[in-house]
């Protein structure tokens, strides 16, 4: 009890300096709390940012992968044999039963959509919007051509394969629901005229065409239109008009120059159904040389669903030539950059706060036990044990810091969120200032890609109903919801990354708690020097010093 009372007694009688030490302290702890709140902001959004959020996945062919392995088989500098690669890709190429065969073997899957898209030629009666009459013929080089591939210009081959791959003038995408409309590869659209197609075979041979589309043919809804096969311009399919869209995202430019091919415009994308392919011959499926390029996606409740699935399709036969990836997590992932450096930054800010805190405290409380040295000599002469002194001193320094703990824990309580909010935007800014100079060295603004944003799926398996009535309006997304507290930019390349740009940076108890433990480290470590101190010191020596 006395030490206890002689040490509350030198806390009130030494102000000066004590008042000094607690504004140290909680300087120290205001600084610990700003950065111990980003930290767990920052953790806490990379563990439940997608715990909400369905997640979207694929299976694609590891293409690098396969070429690699075939390529390790041949000497260096040696031609590759181009027919070999182009056949073993194309046999590797998934097909629709082994999508739902991984979709059955995983209870993660709360849904699966997919569409297929195949390449069509214009007719005397139907041309693309395009702003050049020269285009691809609707023939064939002669050879046969290999693998599934409809889309592109001249493929590489070796000598004698005269193989030349069509692209068409329109690209005629089936979809398999309405979940997999709203998850269109040319982004958001919304039905001006008309509606949707059907997705029975009673509906075949119905489809949508872009305003822009309909606008250059003088087309309108109930209009019958004409497309042909790309390898034979003689087969013709007929189609008919049910709904008119706008791409409220699409971009009036397009990838490439001159040379270009008039489908990759988003304008020349005709919507239907698969069951419509089907009947055309012109699905995955058919075998033929037009058959449609399958996209499969499979709906999954959070990232630790996608993450159980990615388990469950390799238990289920996935070979090691197959990734499985989400656009969604990879987005997401790239969001976090931002608040992952200022999480760095924080930690960094941490350790030079705590140390310098450290060591101007240590040097304090030496300073204060040089001092106290007449006193720590006359209350060891009197018979108080040195042990007992030493506790003196640390009781003291413990309330003294106790004290700036608790008016830092308050200050950086009250200023954690706006702070680290404003150190976010600053690093957001940077990325999108980096990713500005990326532009800029290029010389241009790249284009291509989507410009919706973060594609972040939050349909589900099966049909969604769709606005049936005639000149309704039906609005339809592709796939596209912004995140709350996200802030997007555009890479080089076109694709948008939606960063994180604020965190909800509170203080709770497990802050509280770090923050406690720290102050008690200091604590510990700066009264130490007066333990060594006073346990060094001769009582008789210093009195006799002191007379």
């Amino acid at each position: 009890m006395f030490v206890l009372k002689n040490a509350w007694r030198s806390v009130i009688r030494n102000k000066g300096r004590n008042v000094l030490i607690v504004i140290i302290v909680a300087i120290i702890a205001a600084a610990a709390t700003i950065g111990l709140s980003i930290r767990q902001a920052a953790d806490t959004a990379r563990e439940t940012g997608l715990q909400n959020t369905t997640v979207t996945a694929t299976i694609s062919l590891d293409r690098s992968k396969l070429i690699s392995q075939m390529r390790s088989g041949t000497s260096s500098g040696s031609q590759p044999d181009f027919n070999s690669l182009r056949a073993t890709i194309s046999n590797k190429q998934l097909k629709l039963a082994d999508y739902v065969k991984y979709a059955k073997a995983s209870s993660s899957v709360k849904g699966t959509y997919y569409s297929e898209s195949a390449s069509v030629s214009k007719t005397s009666s139907f041309q693309p919007v395009e702003t050049t009459s020269t285009n691809q013929d609707n023939s064939t080089s002669s050879g046969s051509q290999s693998g599934s591939g409809r889309s592109g210009g001249q493929m590489p081959g070796g000598e004698g394969t005269g193989t030349r791959i069509k692209s068409g003038d329109f690209s005629l995408t089936g979809f398999s629901s309405d979940t997999a409309v709203s998850n269109a590869e040319n982004g958001k659209f919304t039905m001006t005229k008309g509606k949707v197609f059907g997705y029975g075979s009673a509906s075949n041979g119905q489809v949508i065409i872009s305003k822009s589309l309909a606008d250059f043919n003088n087309l309108k809804v109930g209009d019958k239109i004409s497309v042909a096969n790309v390898s034979s311009s003689s087969t013709t399919y007929s189609l008919t008009v049910v709904g008119i869209y706008s791409n409220t995202t699409e971009t009036s430019n397009q990838n490439g120059g001159p040379s270009r091919s008039a489908s990759s415009d988003p304008a020349n994308a005709i919507y239907t159904s698969v069951s419509t392919l089907k009947s055309l011959g012109l699905d995955s499926g058919s075998g033929s040389d037009e058959a449609a390029d399958l996209s499969y996606s499979y709906v999954l409740a959070n990232k630790d669903g996608y993450e159980a699935f990615v388990k469950d399709v390799k238990k289920a036969g996935l070979s090691s030539d197959y990734a499985v990836s989400s656009q969604d997590v990879e987005e997401y992932e790239s969001s976090l950059v931002p608040l992952n450096n200022l999480s760095k930054f924080a930690l960094t800010l941490l350790l030079i706060v705590l140390g310098v805190g450290a060591i101007v405290l240590i040097t304090l409380n030496l300073f204060n036990v040089r001092e106290r040295k007449y006193e720590v000599g006359v209350l060891t002469a009197i018979g108080v044990r040195k042990v007992k002194v030493a506790a003196q001193f640390v009781i003291e320094l413990f309330i003294v810091t106790m004290i700036g703990l608790a008016l830092g824990v308050a200050a950086g309580s009250a200023t954690s969120v706006p702070v680290s909010n404003q150190l976010l935007a600053s690093q957001v800014a940077s990325e999108q200032t980096e990713q500005s100079s990326q532009m800029q060295q290029f010389g241009r603004q790249m284009q291509g890609g989507s410009q919706s944003g973060a594609n972040s799926s939050s349909s589900t398996g099966g049909s969604q109903s769709s606005t049936t009535g005639q000149g309704s309006s039906n609005t339809t997304t592709g796939g596209s919801s912004s995140r709350s507290g996200r802030s997007g930019t555009y890479s080089p390349f076109g694709k948008a990354t939606s960063y994180i740009s604020s965190v909800n940076a509170t203080v709770n108890l497990k802050v509280v708690g770090e923050l406690i433990l720290i102050g008690l480290a200091l604590t510990v470590l700066s009264a130490l020097v007066a333990v060594v101190f006073v346990m060094r010191y001769e009582p008789l020596q210093i009195l006799a010093d002191r007379s």
